[in-house]
C-alpha cells in the first residue's frame, strides 16, 4: 500500500483488457455494444464484473433496483466512504466505453 501523499498508479494494460473483455458481451453495431438493462447480455456483464470484484477481495451489496455496490474496507473505520462508478448497461447502440469505463476504472483504482 502506498504511503499518504504518494502517487498511485493503475495498471493500464489490465484496465484495457477488462474493457475489451466486457466489450465482447453484447457486441453492437460499428464496434459498440448492446447490453440493455434486464437482458441476457446485461446479466452476463454483471456476472463478469462480480467475478472480477470477487477476485479483488471486494464484498458486494445489491439494492432494490439491482444496483451493485462493491466495497473494500479501509484502514480507518471512522473515515467517510469514497464512491466511484457508473453503469454496465448500454443504450441500444452504445459505445463500448459508455458507462463501463467509469465502473472498470473504479475497480482498477481499488
Amino acid at each position: 500500500m502506498a504511503a499518504p501523499g504518494e502517487n498511485l498508479r493503475i495498471n493500464p494494460d489490465r484496465l484495457w483488457d477488462s474493457l475489451m473483455d466486457m466489450a465482447k458481451i453484447g457486441p453492437g453495431v460499428a464496434g459498440g455494444n448492446t447490453r440493455q438493462t434486464l437482458t441476457d447480455p446485461d446479466k452476463e456483464g454483471r456476472e463478469l464484473f462480480k467475478a472480477w470484484c470477487d477476485d479483488a477481495g471486494l464484498s458486494m451489496g445489491i439494492d432494490k433496483m439491482g444496483t451493485m455496490f462493491m466495497t473494500r474496507a479501509g484502514t480507518d473505520p471512522d473515515a467517510l466512504p469514497i464512491y466511484v462508478g457508473s453503469h454496465l448497461d448500454t443504450q441500444p447502440t452504445g459505445g463500448k466505453y459508455d458507462g463501463v469505463l467509469g465502473v472498470l476504472a473504479g475497480l482498477e483504482v481499488v
